[in-house]
């Protein structure tokens, strides 16, 4: 038979499964809950991260391009490029965000039965781009509960002139800091604030592709400008104890938030609307 009349039965290699266990062990368990963070090496491998990481830059890229030129951005803009909830768009993304191994540790380290995927973002630090600021991430979300996590996650290796994020150890155990969304003057009073308690600050360690950061949603962190010749690229998710509820909106960013990640649901709802999917339970 002519091999140009042949049928091409052949299936695409498909994605590595995230399902194993990742150790997490009571030390630094304990760590997590006491500093408000934690650097974790080969959470994924090289070969997982080799998969899933064109798909994620391709997913950004369609569902995320910004074309306003770098210089011409705000303090915000100029701290990353970002494409949000990847996973409700891109089958890839999606088996990479709702990967159960993730979404145990996160269970672990908060030590819950069980988490809620939030959203997440793939950030773009681009060469020459700024600063992130001092910032607490649950300023901008609707959640009535402090057990929130954020996995911080490069595709590549970074560098910290890359913009390795850094942390102030302990400050998630006081809450709300202040009403700040990523701004100059969230910088500013942050980086008072931090002086003052005395809050130890950690600063970015080099990272492997497929390492990856957790922190709370209260803990305090930023990351320096992009001063090196590659791109920064980032996958994060962000999971909340299954359980939680709908808490006040009280400010622009957490109404903006409810409104996009939890469409309909009201304070004192459960968190639990179509996008926001069990991803790891006991």
């Amino acid at each position: 038979m002519n091999p140009a009349n042949q049928t091409n039965t052949e299936q695409p290699n498909p994605l590595p499964e995230l399902t194993s266990n990742y150790p997490v062990s009571p030390e630094q368990i304990a760590r997590f809950q006491r500093d408000g963070h934690i650097l974790l090496r080969g959470v994924a491998t090289q070969d997982e991260i080799a998969a899933y990481r064109p798909l994620i830059l391709a997913a950004r890229d369609k569902y995320g391009a910004e074309t306003t030129p770098l210089a011409q951005r705000d303090t915000y803009g100029k701290a990353f490029l970002k494409g949000m909830n990847l996973w409700t768009k891109d089958e890839g993304a999606k088996e990479f965000v709702l990967a159960r191994r993730f979404a145990k540790i996160a269970a672990d380290l908060m030590g819950v039965n069980g988490v809620r995927v939030y959203h997440d973002q793939a950030l773009l630090k681009e060469v020459g781009g700024g600063l992130t600021p001092w910032h607490q991430d649950q300023h901008y979300w609707p959640l009535a509960t402090d057990n929130t996590i954020t996995m911080w996650m490069p595709l590549v290796d970074v560098a910290p002139e890359m913009g390795a994020m850094h942390f102030a150890s302990g400050s998630h155990r006081n809450g709300c800091l202040g009403e700040l969304p990523i701004s100059d003057e969230s910088q500013a009073k942050f980086e008072q604030f931090i002086a003052q308690r005395g809050y130890p600050k950690v600063p970015g360690n080099a990272m492997a592709a497929g390492d990856a950061t957790f922190h709370y949603g209260w803990t305090l962190h930023g990351a320096p400008g992009n001063c090196s010749h590659r791109n920064r690229e980032v996958m994060t998710i962000i999971w909340f104890a299954d359980g939680t509820r709908v808490g006040p909106l009280d400010n622009a960013n957490r109404l903006r938030d409810r409104d996009r990640w939890m469409p309909r649901l009201n304070p004192g709802d459960l968190a639990a609307s179509e996008l926001n999917p069990l991803a790891y339970q006991r």
